[in-house]
């Protein structure tokens, strides 16, 4: 029986639904091919594997690992990011619920809140990822820079939101201004969205 295989996540909006904040060519291509290569390269990878060990030969284990991590990070976290975006008529200027409030104890303001993480992400070195998490031992949110999709990331510390820096996300839209798409990210940001997936990983850590 064949084993199952990631796939591309359907996306809540069409392609020119996130206009003018990301156009319809930046994010089909960014779906499309960019997302769509690291799901075909972990897949690739999953049967090699899959091959090797029921013909019980070897492969070469780490690069193979040091593959698979990068590929399946990059499919994680682009599936956050693209259901934590909504249209730009759906998207709301504040977090809402249980997380605006924990965002306000932890952050003081919202404003705040959106100044550092701002800050993070735009100070990725290279390509990566800032993230919003959550720590269950100190029931405290926090900030983290992700290098590439797997370097720097806090073990056992859930996402709660991400925003994808790497070139390829904004590059047709806004060229070299990083800032300029994390200002543009803002307007399309799904709280009510992500209000209840808090609640979620809240809950589920006890």
């Amino acid at each position: 029986m064949a084993k199952e295989l990631y796939k591309l996540p359907a996306l809540k909006y069409g392609f020119s639904d996130l206009e003018p904040y990301i156009s319809k060519e930046q994010l089909q291509i960014h779906y499309e091919k960019h997302h769509q290569g690291y799901v075909n390269n972990v897949n690739s990878l999953l049967q090699m594997m899959d091959k090797a060990r029921e013909e019980g030969t070897d492969f070469d284990y780490k690069t193979t690992a040091k593959a698979l991590s990068f590929n399946l990070g990059g499919h994680v976290l682009h599936n956050y990011f693209w259901w934590e975006m909504t249209t730009p008529e759906k998207a709301g200027e504040e977090p809402v619920g249980e997380l605006a409030d924990a965002i306000k104890e932890d952050f003081k303001s919202f404003e705040r809140f959106r100044k550092e993480f701002s800050q993070v992400a735009s100070t990725v070195e290279g390509s990566g990822w800032a993230a919003l998490t959550f720590c269950n031992d100190t029931k405290r949110l926090g900030i983290m820079q992700i290098e590439k999709h797997n370097v720097n990331l806090i073990p056992d510390f859930p996402i709660i939101m991400a925003i994808d820096v790497w070139e390829h996300a904004y590059y047709l839209d806004y060229k070299n201004e990083r800032a300029k798409f994390i200002d543009a990210f803002w307007n399309i940001v799904d709280w009510e969205e992500l209000n209840g997936w808090f609640k979620k990983v809240r809950d589920l850590m006890g």
